[in-house]
């Protein structure tokens, strides 16, 4: 699998779509997955707009629990990196992060008063 260093610089304000949700190994049995060191792995959905482009949506994976994340939140992604893969006729694109992080700034509206 190749990997390739992301330079979030240049994919403009990352805002969490989805809070982090445990990654699963096996839904059947909801077996959380694990990394190398036997952490928890998280998910985070974030979106990415960059040079004012549509928005697409990215899942990040990260080691241990994002703490401090709500959706809506801005975020700050650190250490992203790429990796194409392929099983099959399957293929694409899968994100992991050193670290998400809150982006501290002015409380948000509750409830879609945005």
């Amino acid at each position: 699998m190749q990997s390739i260093p992301v330079d979030t610089t240049r994919l403009g304000i990352l805002r969490c779509a989805i809070a982090p949700e445990a990654k699963l190994s096996n839904p059947e049995t909801q077996e959380v997955k694990r990394d190398r060191d036997g952490n928890p792995v998280w998910t985070v959905a974030v979106t990415v707009r960059q040079d004012g482009r549509r928005i697409s949506v990215i899942e990040i994976a990260v080691s241990g629990q994002p703490t401090g994340i709500e959706e809506g939140q801005i975020v700050r992604v650190t250490g992203l990196t790429a990796f194409v893969w392929s099983m099959g006729d399957r293929h694409g694109v899968s994100f992991r992060a050193d670290a998400i992080t809150p982006v501290p700034g002015p409380a948000r509206p509750k409830g879609g008063d945005a």
